[in-house]
């Protein structure tokens, strides 16, 4: 299968590496700076699963508009828009578009934009990061991207798909409950992340006070909640669950929404949150500890956004 992996960064990049070391027929779609980068360097990865470096195909969105069995996408959400202007040229009417952002509601924008029938469910679970020249690094065991028709219907395209997707390094799982499981990893992430930034510590120094450990029930609760609300494919054994996880993290676990923050980068607070928090408001759901998690964050990119308009009336 002819396969476009939107980006080659720490997420897109790692996963379209392990499938072009397999042999599948695998473009890159970057912008001209990374394109160059690339070029220059080679694409590395660097992994306790073994090491790489490519010379692979590249295109930018303006070069041609050759058309694609598979678009895997692995864009932030605030990149998201861009993203799909950028993919629209390489999309036939029987092209596959599997998404691996965090949360749920990027699905109904892919939808609107492409039709139902273009769009897989889809999650990943992997750590990276890239380092000079670009190079990404992979230092986790776990390198899981998890996929399936979000009708759970083993259909023709979806194993040939997981054919392309079998016997590489990384883990390419399929999924007959995609769409629950995205929602049980939303959960999970929105639950991480609001308490993180929130508190401003990773997970371990949150457990200790246990008046803090007690707001992650709190928020917990306030997110299943709005869920079940949704309709969403969630049981309140997952209140457990999840809880459990969070118990059982690395002491120094970190949300990548904190870590954004630390960085001074955007985030994707309306991604997860503003869409919960319009959601309780359809219900009339009472939600203080979402509320408050998103106004923390929104005033964070309140700050930045006027630290940047200086930075550039300064000339930095």
């Amino acid at each position: 299968m002819k396969i476009l992996v939107v980006g080659a960064g720490a997420v897109g990049g790692y996963f379209g590496g392990r499938l072009l070391e397999k042999g599948e027929d695998i473009t890159f779609l970057v912008r001209e700076n990374r394109k160059k980068q690339i070029e220059e360097h080679g694409l590395i990865i660097e992994s306790v699963h073994g090491g790489m470096k490519f010379a692979p195909k590249l295109v930018t969105r303006l070069e041609n508009e050759e058309k694609y069995d598979v678009i895997l996408l692995s864009t932030k959400a605030y990149h998201l828009e861009a993203a799909i202007e950028d993919i629209r040229p390489f999309v036939s009417e029987e092209t596959m578009i599997l998404p691996l952002l965090n949360g749920i509601s990027h699905l109904d924008l892919l939808i609107s934009e492409f039709g139902d029938h273009h769009i897989l469910g889809g999650l990943c679970f992997i750590e990276t990061t890239l380092a000079e020249h670009g190079k990404i690094v992979q230092t986790s065991p776990i390198h899981n991207l998890v996929f399936g028709e979000r009708s759970g219907l083993e259909t023709e395209r979806i194993m040939r798909l997981k054919e392309s997707f079998s016997n590489t390094k990384a883990s390419f799982i399929y999924s007959e409950n995609i769409l629950a499981e995205m929602w049980n990893k939303y959960m999970f992430i929105a639950v991480l992340s609001g308490v993180t930034t929130l508190m401003r510590a990773p997970i371990g120094p949150i457990r200790e006070v246990e008046g803090a450990y007690r707001v992650v029930e709190k928020v917990l609760l306030e997110v299943f909640t709005v869920m079940e609300k949704m309709g969403a494919p969630v049981g309140t054994e997952l209140i457990d669950e999840q809880m459990s996880k969070i118990k059982d993290m690395k002491y120094e676990m970190k949300s990548s929404m904190q870590r954004d923050m630390e960085k001074g980068l955007p985030t994707e607070a309306d991604h997860f949150f503003k869409y919960l928090l319009e959601n309780a408001e359809t219900h009339q759901l009472s939600t203080p500890y979402l509320e408050l998690i998103h106004a923390n964050i929104k005033v964070y990119e309140r700050q930045l956004l006027s630290q940047q308009q200086r930075n550039r009336k300064q000339g930095c």
